[in-house]
């Protein structure tokens, strides 16, 4: 059975990746929810204590980007260029995307080692010269199945994912033996159940490659725009064996053995639901040839759709972060739609429902709790926290609370990708200690002065702020500009130190916020919406 991400022999490191991204044109919200995920997922393990790194890249080779690029009266490369400093690595900034590295399919460091892996395939006899008609989109860079096709109100045969015309392509190819993997792959899908999720995504590959894998066409002779074939310049390699070495020669395949083994492969293939066949089935058999360990994990995000469709550029539906982000705030945004989506499902995205759950979950519960603890600790200890000496049942429920929030979310967050239950967990926290705020009533506490009374004041208030602390730890992977807010209003940086240095699993460990640090009051973490731009 072939070694897997997770089962990395003396590796250390815990390797994510996205896809990377077709610089046809400018990212739109789908890319972002992608990426975005897998910065949470790799910040959530960082805070684990692990070592980790994060991949993300442009796809820059291939038809669509030839034809866009001529469209645009420039080269394929100055186009590839201009997308990418002006638009893709300027958003993933402005998103606070904590990414390793940034792996561009035009750079030397890359095509160098995609002739290379190629041509050692070539030599083992694993890749012949063939013939190949068939129907072509360039929007997929894929030969269709005439299966695959849908036909519109004229009879014409139309790519399922673009809904537009496919070309019938007839050309001289390089092919990779694929047809012999299906055995082979089929194997370690049963060998490794949790290779591909969610599971109906698993279902669908795995009933793909039960009815037969053709050879893949790994090789292009009418355009120049890619890399070429080592032994025959006439071709250039097909982008999707171009796309997906990245994965490789971006952690040092063929240059750098020691940042390889430590590495690769990757534990988690973060990829959308469209391009999970060229994941699950033919990269595992690429590296099956090569002898190459396979990933951990393919996990296939489902579409974000407006009003019914999948959101792209060709369905003119692609929405732009930063229409959302200038309103909502960069942290409310990628909370928004890991939240609201379920991670492997189709979601839909609507502005109302962003607001409504921005008002109610981020405003009302979790931002008006940081408010009112560092007033009322203001108000009646003069900013100064003070320390629990008469806790009891209702506190006993507060810690418990926390640890079963902190138990739940790494499970579903650093686990099992289900970055919605994760965070519903810890809001669900937030919301007990609202409730435990309500019924303690801290307000009339301070009525009563006498040594019980201020004991009691202070054990309420102890127990909120301290809660509060374990809430800026689980919520730094998903929003971390709000929870380095919170914990500077703690003063927890003074006592604790870094925030990003706080592990996850410790986060419940109660009392690690000291009695005496300066608790204030700073800006709101989330502002009142203003009205909805026109």
């Amino acid at each position: 059975m072939a070694a897997t991400g997770s089962e990395k022999q003396g590796a250390t490191a815990y390797y994510v990746s996205t896809p990377i991204y077709y610089v046809n044109d400018a990212p739109h919200l789908g890319h972002a929810y992608t990426t975005v995920a897998g910065d949470v997922l790799t910040r959530w393990h960082r805070q684990r204590g692990e070592k980790v790194w994060y991949l993300t890249g442009t796809d820059e080779h291939g038809q669509k980007i030839m034809r866009t690029a001529e469209a645009n009266d420039v080269t394929p490369q100055e186009w590839c260029d201009k997308l990418v400093e002006e638009a893709w690595k300027p958003l993933w900034e402005h998103l606070n995307i904590a990414n390793d590295d940034f792996i561009r399919t035009t750079e030397k460091r890359h095509t160098d080692r995609v002739q290379e892996f190629v041509q050692d395939l070539y030599d083992k006899g694993e890749i012949y010269k063939g013939g190949y008609e068939g129907p072509y989109c360039v929007g997929c860079e894929e030969y269709k199945l005439p299966g695959d096709l849908i036909e519109d109100e004229d009879g014409a045969k139309l790519c399922p994912i673009h809904k537009k015309p496919v070309e019938i392509l007839k050309e001289e190819n390089y092919f990779f033996k694929l047809s012999a993997y299906g055995p082979k792959l089929l194997e370690f899908y049963a060998n490794n159940p949790g290779f591909v999720q969610p599971e109906s995504a698993r279902n669908e590959v795995v009933n793909f490659v039960r009815q037969g894998l053709q050879d893949l066409s790994i090789s292009r002779s009418t355009f120049d725009w890619g890399v070429p074939v080592p032994w025959d310049e006439k071709h250039v390699i097909y982008v999707w064996v171009d796309a997906l070495l990245n994965y490789a020669t971006a952690v040092g395949y063929g240059a750098n053995q020691e940042k390889f083994d430590g590495t690769f492969p990757a534990n988690v293939h973060l990829v959308g639901k469209d391009i999970l066949r060229f994941h699950a089935v033919i990269w595992p058999a690429m590296l099956m040839a090569q002898g190459l360990p396979l990933p951990g994990k393919v996990a296939a995000n489902g579409w974000l759709m407006v009003g019914g469709e999948k959101m792209s550029k060709s369905n003119l539906t692609g929405i732009k972060p930063q229409d959302l982000t200038s309103h909502f705030g960069v942290d409310a945004y990628r909370w928004y739609f890991l939240r609201a989506i379920a991670f492997g499902s189709d979601g839909s995205f609507s502005w109302e429902d962003f607001s409504a759950r921005y008002t109610s979950e981020l405003a009302n519960d979790y931002g008006n709790l940081a408010s009112r603890v560092a007033a009322m600790v203001g108000k009646y200890f003069d900013g100064t926290l003070p320390e629990a000496t008469a806790a009891g049942d209702a506190e006993k429920g507060v810690r418990e609370g926390l640890a079963k929030a902190v138990a739940t979310a790494d499970r579903k967050i650093g686990e099992e990708l289900d970055f919605q239950a994760g965070i519903l967990a810890i809001f669900d926290f937030v919301k007990q200690v609202n409730g435990y705020i309500t019924e303690q009533e801290p307000w009339k506490v301070a009525k009563d002065t006498s040594p019980e009374g201020r004991a009691r004041l202070a054990t309420i208030l102890y127990t909120a702020a301290e809660s509060l602390r374990g809430v800026a730890v689980l919520l730094n992977a998903v929003m971390p500009e709000t929870s380095q807010k919170l914990w500077d209003s703690l003063g927890a940086e003074a006592s604790l130190g870094a925030l990003s240095d706080q592990r996850v699993q410790e986060a419940g460990d109660w009392g690690r916020l000291p009695a005496g640090t300066t608790v204030t009051k700073g800006a709101v973490l989330f502002p009142r919406l203003e009205e909805k731009p026109a």
